[in-house]
Formats: structure tokens, C-alpha cells, sequence
């Protein structure tokens, strides 16, 4: 029967990534955080240490756990009352009586049945997610992608011609002519914390946004200056860039709801020659449909981030990149294969979300309360609502409303925004033009400070 008051904590993921002075990946700052909130951070199996100390929490970090054979050997009796995992596949026959958290949004490899599989449903025990940790990270990487091959300037071969000194300017500057990013169409499906930083950083770009999300997020959408895609098809139609945000859904007798989302129909509607970037679950993307659109030219180059796994016993690999190795004989060039690291090779980033987790598992085992939660509720447990690393909630909105000065800065600069306005009406923009842009810009800075832009997000 599980210890409430002496869990066991399995942690099957790095929760550090720089090297520490040890050359290893520093774990340090997790650790502190465990042992400030009470508990023992060990390193190693349960199975090879002494009986913990009765009445506090133990977590024992095996970060290079990675098979399946593994992961069922060290967690498929129930050693562990839970669990904190990143990447790693959890098989449906490992066991975590009291919880899991995955640090980052999808869910889709916490497969274990003592929360129901990786949508959550249908077990005794809470799973959570760590939602937001990555999003900017990942969002960046998106942009790298796109980067890497748009604009279409051969930037090597000119850096070679140039350090050759073959290159004359005048001359030999027509010869590379290439297209801006601005005006093209970025078409982006779901609408969560990724989905928006991407869109955020295309419209930077210049690009026009076009995304796909459930209708309630519409209004949210168009209030921030992004244009509403009823359907996926809609969001690529005409696309010259697609990026997909969103999770796989509910798994039922056929597989994820969401897999094969983005398909035939959907690429068919993209711009000739566009750019399909998947930094989210590999199977969104129906492998055959992609291969199909590269052939065709309607899509010319594809990035992906997804999980692979690597079973060195038999010789095998597994997880979602594996369909898309088959697109390599025949498109290697129009390929960018990442084995899901997009959002994983930020240190402070993982630390961030290993910390959120552990508080998160903590909070499950001792107060019987729920954060991020993913999927039904267990009994006996309360649902405290959503934690996110910033954005606007009402834990925020009370912060603000309980600080008048904030309060009041924000109205003396939307005063002056409305001054600055009127005299724009009354002047006109060759007097006024130079106070209303600088009174915008300073409001509009300060707004952002407070985070109140974007979606509202509910505690």
C-alpha cells in the first residue's frame, strides 16, 4: 500500500542540461528546491539504497532510463507512488499510484494506466503538465527553422565566393535574388502558449498570421491583430509557412484523435512551395500526405521535432520521428529532422519546469491538490486551477488592483495616450503626429509589462 507521508518520487528526465563542475548535467538547483521543500534528492535506483527516512518525500533521480524493458524493471511493481518525466515514453504497465507531472505541454508519452494514459483519463491517480515552461524556446526554434531556408539566400556559397574575394557587388548581386518574409502568409494551428509566441514572432516578421483554433478562441485571436481559421484547411490555405501547435487529443480505439491531422487535404491547400514545420507531436502529420506534397513541389522543405528512442538490446528504434525516416531516401535535402529537442535544450527552461514539477507533484501527494491537470479529476482530489510561468490571470488582476500605484501609472499613461489623441483630432498629425506615437509607445510598453495582452487565462 503507498506511504503518503514517505512517498517515492521517480524522475526519469535530465532536470538540468548545462554542465556542472563535474562535467555532468547540473541537477543542482532541483535538488535545492526538493530538499527546501522538505525532501531527499538521491541519485540512483530506490532499489539500491537504504529504507528512507520515514515522514518526508524521496526522490530519486535516474535520468538515463530510456527502454521499455528499463523503464517496466524499475517501475512496474509500484516501487514508485510517482513520477516526473519530459520526454521518456512511459509504458501503460508502469505504475504511479499517486501522480505524474510531464515537464512541458503534450502529454502523449505519459503513458502509464494509473492515470489513464497520456490523455488522462479514466485512472486513479492526477496527471499534470507543465504548461508554458517551453514556449518561448520552442517559438524561437520554430523561427530558426524557418530561418535556415527562408529567406532563400544561399548564405554559404556567398560567404565562400566572398572569402575568395570572387564576388563583385555591383555585378554579381543580381544573380541572388530572393523573397522577404514580409507579406508572405503564416498559417499556425492551435492557439495554446506555443501556437501564440510563433504567431507573435512571424508577425514581427511582418508576415500576415492566419490561425486555426476552437471557436471560443476567436475573439481572443482577432483582438490581437491574427486572423481566425475556421478549419485547419482554412489556416493553410494559400499558407506559405504552417506550423502545428497542438495536442494529439483524446486517444480512443483508433489512436489519437488529433494524429493525421495535418493530411492530404490540408497540405493540398498550402502555397506552392511552402513550409510545413512540426515542433510539436510527430504524429499530427500523416507521413504519406508529406511525402506526397514533397514530391509534388507543393511543399519544399519540412522540418520536424519528435521523439526517438533507441533500444541498443535489439536493435530497434521507436517513437513518432520513425515514419519520417522514410522520407529520407527521397528527400534528405528538403529535410530538418530533430529528435524533439526544440524545447529541451534550454537550461534555465528545464530547470524552470523541473522545479514547477516538483511543487506540483508535492502539492498532489500532500494537500490532495491538482495543478495543470490533464484529463478527469481522481477523487479526493480539488483542482487548484492553472499555473503558467507568466501571461494575464486573475491572480495577476488581483495583484494589480491590490497595488494603486501600478493602477494609477497605467492610468496617467492611458490620460495622456487620450490627450495626445485629442490633439491629433484638433491639431492634426503634423503638430500632434510626434506626442500621440511616443504617448502609444509608452502605454503600449506598460501594458505589456503588466502582461495584459493576449488571452485570459482563469486560475
Amino acid at each position: 500500500m503507498t506511504d503518503k507521508t514517505t512517498p517515492k518520487i521517480l524522475i526519469v528526465d535530465l532536470v538540468g542540461l548545462a554542465p556542472g563542475p563535474d562535467g555532468r548535467p547540473d541537477h543542482s538547483a532541483v535538488k535545492a528546491h526538493v530538499e527546501a521543500r522538505g525532501g531527499a534528492f538521491h541519485e540512483g535506483s530506490a532499489r539500491g539504497l537504504p529504507a528512507p527516512e520515514a515522514g518526508r518525500p524521496h526522490f530519486y533521480y535516474l535520468p538515463m532510463l530510456s527502454t521499455e524493458a528499463e523503464l517496466l524493471a524499475e517501475a512496474g511493481d509500484g516501487l514508485y507512488d510517482a513520477v516526473i518525466a519530459a520526454a521518456t515514453f512511459l509504458p501503460k504497465d508502469t505504475r504511479f499510484d499517486l501522480g505524474g507531472v510531464r515537464i512541458g505541454a503534450g502529454t502523449g508519452n505519459m503513458g502509464s494506466a494509473s492515470w489513464g494514459g497520456g490523455d488522462g483519463r479514466g485512472g486513479i491517480a492526477p496527471l499534470m503538465n507543465t504548461p508554458g515552461i517551453n514556449a518561448r524556446a520552442t517559438a524561437q526554434m520554430v523561427m530558426k527553422a524557418l530561418l535556415r531556408v527562408r529567406p532563400d539566400l544561399p548564405v554559404d556559397e556567398m560567404n565562400a565566393l566572398v572569402a575568395a574575394g570572387r564576388f563583385d557587388t555591383g555585378r554579381d548581386l543580381v544573380r541572388f535574388q530572393t523573397a522577404k518574409l514580409e507579406g508572405q502568409v503564416f498559417g499556425v494551428i492551435g492557439y495554446g502558449n506555443i501556437g501564440r509566441e510563433v504567431a507573435k514572432l512571424a508577425r514581427a516578421f511582418g508576415m500576415t498570421v492566419r490561425i486555426h483554433a476552437r471557436p471560443r478562441h476567436r475573439a481572443w485571436i482577432e483582438s490581437e491583430g491574427f486572423h481566425y481559421a475556421a478549419t485547419p484547411g482554412e489556416a493553410a490555405r494559400g499558407a506559405d509557412v504552417l506550423s502545428v501547435h497542438i495536442g494529439l487529443g483524446p486517444l480512443g480505439a483508433d489512436g489519437y484523435a488529433n494524429a493525421g491531422l495535418v493530411g492530404e487535404e490540408v497540405l493540398s491547400a498550402l502555397a506552392t512551395g511552402a513550409i510545413v514545420i512540426n515542433y510539436d507531436r510527430g504524429e499530427l502529420i500523416d507521413v504519406p500526405a508529406l511525402s506526397a506534397a514533397l514530391s509534388s513541389g507543393r511543399v519544399s522543405h519540412a522540418a520536424i521535432d519528435a521523439d526517438l528512442f533507441q533500444d541498443p538490446a535489439q536493435g530497434t528504434l521507436s517513437g513518432p520521428m520513425v515514419p519520417y525516416l522514410s522520407l529520407l531516401p527521397a528527400h534528405a535535402a528538403k529535410l530538418s529532422l530533430l529528435p524533439h529537442a526544440a524545447a529541451d535544450t534550454d537550461h534555465p527552461t528545464r530547470v524552470s519546469g523541473a522545479i514547477q514539477a516538483v511543487d506540483q507533484i508535492l502539492d498532489a501527494i500532500e494537500q490532495r491538490i491538482t495543478r495543470n491537470l490533464k484529463g478527469d479529476l481522481p477523487a479526493g482530489y480539488r483542482d487548484a486551477g492553472v499555473v503558467r510561468p507568466d501571461g494575464l490571470n486573475q491572480a495577476r488582476l488581483e495583484a494589480l488592483r491590490a497595488d494603486a500605484g501600478r493602477v494609477e501609472a497605467l492610468r496617467t499613461a492611458a490620460n495622456a495616450f487620450l490627450s495626445a489623441l485629442d490633439q491629433l483630432v484638433d491639431a492634426g498629425a503634423a503638430l500632434a503626429g510626434e506626442q500621440i506615437l511616443l504617448e502609444s509607445n509608452l502605454l503600449t510598453t506598460m501594458l505589456r509589462r503588466e502582461c495584459l495582452e493576449g488571452p485570459y487565462q482563469r486560475s
